[in-house]
């Protein structure tokens, strides 16, 4: 019950960042799994069991909130199947003892890539006037192979990519992202669980992830409209860079005091860009209440 309870909560947090960020259910669920034991393969593939269900509740909840352009959720959604399923193959064909090192490795370059992402000033919107499929098809087919081959993936490959091209509204691209995923999560989960049909996968631990990523949901499809996404994807993104490089350090065994040394600069800098993101938020609601402020008085003078 104790760990159910665990991984319910782990669950609930990281769809509470995914269905915020279009992003890093996987990244931070599989980093909770890798923690408590599980194998590389055994812990992307729980997560992708799990996936399917709460892709499901966010999708619907996305849609509820008119975050959902369904021409994005297929055109980059498909070839993201293909790419999902050739991954989880992949995968589970490689020892655990060099897919850990590989998976670890991964999952921290998507923790920073996201805590960089979310740290820097966003970009300037341009004309809203829709992504290309001969940019979503190969996007969707990289990010597939990387979300399964890293158990997570899927929403920081993506989502940043469109993001930066600025021809789609910041909550679509989170709301399609995240809707789409429910193609991904199928065909990773049938891959693996065709390469592992004689390996035991912990249902418990899927329904714990399903159980909490259902209950977070709705929030988080709601605070994709009220809570500034820097300030979440720092937080999720350092959490994630923190956690994988303990398990890189305990990988290659590295002697004191450099896991000290690691350990530290790792926080300070964490620390560092969470201020600097508080900071920004500030100044940018501040400059707003004084232009608001100082819009009806020149109108009157």
């Amino acid at each position: 019950m104790q760990a159910f309870l665990i991984f319910a909560v782990g669950g609930f947090i990281a769809q509470l960042v995914d269905g915020s960020l279009g992003m890093a259910y996987g990244v931070t669920s599989t980093t909770i799994l890798l923690t408590a034991g599980l194998t590389p393969a055994l812990a992307s593939a729980s997560v992708h069991l799990a996936e399917i269900g709460t892709s499901v509740a966010s999708g619907l909840s996305h849609w509820r909130f008119g975050n959902v352009d369904w021409k994005i959720v297929l055109t980059l959604g498909v070839p993201g199947a293909i790419g999902a399923f050739l991954g989880a193959t992949a995968l589970s064909n490689v020892s655990t003892e060099a897919a850990e090192p590989w998976m670890s490795t991964i999952l921290l370059a998507l923790g920073l890539y996201v805590l960089l992402r979310f740290a820097i000033r966003p970009l300037r919107r341009r004309q809203l006037t829709g992504v290309s499929s001969k940019l979503l098809a190969p996007l969707g087919l990289v990010a597939g192979f990387v979300d399964a081959t890293g158990g997570g993936g899927w929403g920081p490959v993506a989502t940043p990519t469109l993001l930066s091209t600025g021809k789609v509204e910041p909550r679509k691209v989170v709301g399609s992202v995240d809707t789409s995923e429910f193609l991904i999560a199928v065909a990773a989960s049938l891959g693996f669980l065709f390469s592992l049909a004689d390996q035991k996968l912990s249902w418990m631990t899927v329904g714990a992830l399903l159980l909490g990523g259902v209950l977070a949901a709705p929030l988080a499809a709601y605070l994709v409209r009220v809570v500034p996404m820097r300030l979440i994807g720092v937080g999720a993104g350092g959490l994630i860079v923190l956690t994988n490089a303990r398990t890189l350090i305990k990988a290659f065994d590295l002697p004191a005091p450099t896991p000290a040394v690691v350990y530290g600069a790792i926080v300070v800098a964490w620390v560092a860009a969470l201020a600097y993101t508080i900071r920004v938020i500030v100044n940018e609601r501040r400059e707003i209440d004084d232009f608001e402020e100082e819009a009806p008085a020149t109108a009157q003078g």
